[in-house]
C-alpha cells in the first residue's frame, strides 16, 4: 500500500510538473511573438517617419541601414511588386514580391504581417509590411527562434529543475504516507477495543465491518472448539458404555438375567452412537454446502401429511396422541429439507412431552404460509429458550439421553430455516407446553 501510495503521489508531481512545464512554455513563446510582432510594427512605422523612402526616384545608394540595424531586414517594395531596396541582399538579385503575403495584404488594407517557418534552421522569420503614401510598401524583417527550438535549448535547465522538483515530490510522497498509514496501522492494533475511534471518518464503515468480521470469527472458531468437545463427550459416553457392557459380557461376570439387560443396553447405545454420527453428517452437509439446494414449487400440506405416519407409530410408543390439519399451501423449497425440519419439530414435541400429552401439527396461510408445531410437554424457561437451537444444548439432558436425543435436531432445524429464508419463533413456558411457528 504504500509504494502504491508512493509511485501514484510521484506520478501525479511528474504529470504536474510536465503539464506546467508545457504550458507555461506556451504562454511565454505566446508572448514572445506578441512582442516580436510590436517591435516589426514600431520599427516599420520610425522608418516611415525618416522619410527615406518618400520618393520613388530617390537615390537608392544613399539608402544604407546594413550597419545601423543589424537583426533587422527592411525591404521596400514597389508598387508593381518590384524589390527596390534591400539591407540584407542586393534589390537587383531578388524576385518580384508581387505575390507575397504581407505585401498583397499591406496593399490592400494599409498593414500586412505573415510569419514563415523554416524547418531546416528551425527558426520563424516574422513578417511586417506597412504601405506607404506613395504607394510603395516598406517590409520589416526579423529571425527568431521556433518553438522546439526555444524548448531544445531550455531542455537541460528544464531537466535539472524537473529532477530537483520530483526528488522533493518523493520526499514529501514518503512523509504523507507514513502519516497517512500510521494511523491504520495504529487502529488495526486496536480493532479488538470498541472504544477505539476510527482515525478517519471516511474509514468508519470499513472499521465497524471488520470488527464484526472479526468478532463473527472468533466465535466460529469458539463456536468449532464447542463443537469440537461436546461430540468427543457425545461419542464417548455411548462408547464407554457399550465398552463397559462388553468387557462384563466378555469376563462372564453376570448371570444370565443381566445378559439380556446388557445386550439391549448395548443395542440402545449403539442406536444413539449410529443417530449421532447421522446428525453430525448431516450438520456438516448442511455447513459446508457451497451450491444453492435445488429448489422447487412445494406443496407444504402435503409434505407435512407425508411424515404424519410415521411420526404417529413414535407418537403412540410414547402415549402421546398426535393431531394434523391444515390447508393447502405452496412454498418455494427443497422438499427433502421441509420433511427434515417437520420430523425434527414434531420428534422434538414428542420427546419433551408428558405421558398422555397431546402434539398438534397445523399448515395454514395468514399472511404467509406457515407450519405450527404445539404441544403441552414440559416447555422451557425464558432464560434458556435464545439457547435451544445452539448444537448439543438440551434443556432436560437426562430427558433427552432416555429418549434418544442427539441435541442436534433443532440446531438442523434452523440451517434449514435460514436456508429457505424463513423465520422461527418460539412460545414456550414451563408446565404449559412449547409452540414452534415457521413462517416462509
Amino acid at each position: 500500500m504504500k509504494n502504491k501510495i508512493n509511485i501514484r503521489l510521484a506520478g501525479i508531481a511528474i504529470l504536474a510538473i510536465v503539464a506546467t512545464m508545457f504550458g507555461i512554455t506556451f504562454i511565454y513563446y505566446g508572448l514572445f511573438e506578441k512582442q516580436v510582432r510590436t517591435d516589426l510594427a514600431v520599427s516599420a512605422k520610425l522608418l516611415r517617419d525618416t522619410h527615406y523612402f518618400e520618393v520613388v526616384n530617390v537615390n537608392i545608394d544613399r539608402i544604407d541601414l546594413s550597419t545601423d540595424i543589424t537583426e533587422l531586414r527592411v525591404t521596400w517594395v514597389g508598387a508593381d511588386g518590384t524589390v527596390l531596396y534591400d539591407n540584407d541582399a542586393g534589390a537587383e538579385g531578388l524576385s518580384n514580391h508581387i505575390d507575397r503575403p504581407e505585401i498583397q495584404q499591406a496593399f490592400s488594407e494599409g498593414v500586412g504581417e505573415t510569419v514563415r517557418k523554416s524547418d531546416t534552421m528551425n527558426k520563424n522569420t516574422f513578417y511586417y509590411a506597412v504601405l506607404l503614401d506613395n504607394g510603395t510598401v516598406l517590409r520589416v524583417a526579423m529571425d527568431a527562434e521556433s518553438l522546439w527550438s526555444v524548448f531544445i535549448s531550455a531542455a537541460p535547465i528544464i531537466a535539472l529543475i524537473l529532477m530537483g522538483i520530483l526528488l522533493i515530490c518523493i520526499g514529501i510522497s514518503h512523509l504523507l504516507t507514513k502519516q497517512l498509514i500510521r494511523p491504520i496501522e495504529t487502529m488495526a492494533g486496536n480493532l479488538e477495543d470498541a472504544d477505539y475511534a476510527s482515525p478517519y471518518k471516511e474509514l468508519e464503515p470499513f472499521t465497524q465491518m471488520i470488527r464484526a468480521q472479526h468478532a463473527d470469527i472468533l466465535s466460529a472458531a469458539k463456536a468449532r472448539q464447542d463443537f469440537t468437545a461436546n461430540v468427543s463427550h457425545e461419542l464417548k459416553t455411548p462408547l464407554t458404555a457399550i465398552s463397559g457392557y462388553a468387557e462384563l459380557l466378555e469376563g462372564d461376570m453376570v448371570g444370565e438375567e443381566q445378559k439380556k439387560h446388557f445386550y439391549q443396553e448395548i443395542k440402545k447405545n449403539a442406536h444413539r452412537l449410529l443417530a449421532l454420527i447421522n446428525d453430525i453428517i448431516r450438520l456438516s452437509e448442511l455447513d459446508r454446502s457451497e451450491k444453492e439446494p435445488s429448489f422447487e414449487q412445494v406443496n407444504l400440506y402435503e409434505t407435512v401429511q407425508e411424515c404424519m405416519e410415521p411420526l404417529s407409530l413414535n407418537a403412540g410408543q410414547r402415549n402421546i396422541s398426535l393431531y394434523f390439519e391444515g390447508e393447502p399451501c405452496t412454498i418455494r423449497g427443497n422438499k427433502d429439507m421441509i420433511r427434515e425440519l417437520t420430523e425434527n419439530l414434531v420428534q422434538n414435541a414428542i420427546r419433551y412431552n408428558n405421558q398422555g400429552g397431546r402434539v398438534s401439527v397445523t399448515v395454514t396461510r395468514k399472511d404467509r404460509p406457515m407450519l405450527i408445531v404445539k404441544d403441552n410437554g414440559i416447555g422451557i424457561p425464558a432464560s434458556e429458550q435464545k439457547r435451544i437451537f445452539e448444537r448439543f444444548y438440551r434443556v432436560d439432558k437426562s430427558r433427552s439421553k432416555a429418549t434418544g436425543g442427539t441435541g442436534l435436531g433443532l440446531a438442523i432445524v434452523k440451517h434449514i430455516v435460514e436456508i429457505h429464508d424463513a423465520r422461527i419463533e418460539l412460545d414456550s413456558a414451563p408446565g404449559v407446553g412449547t409452540t414452534v411457528t415457521v413462517m416462509f
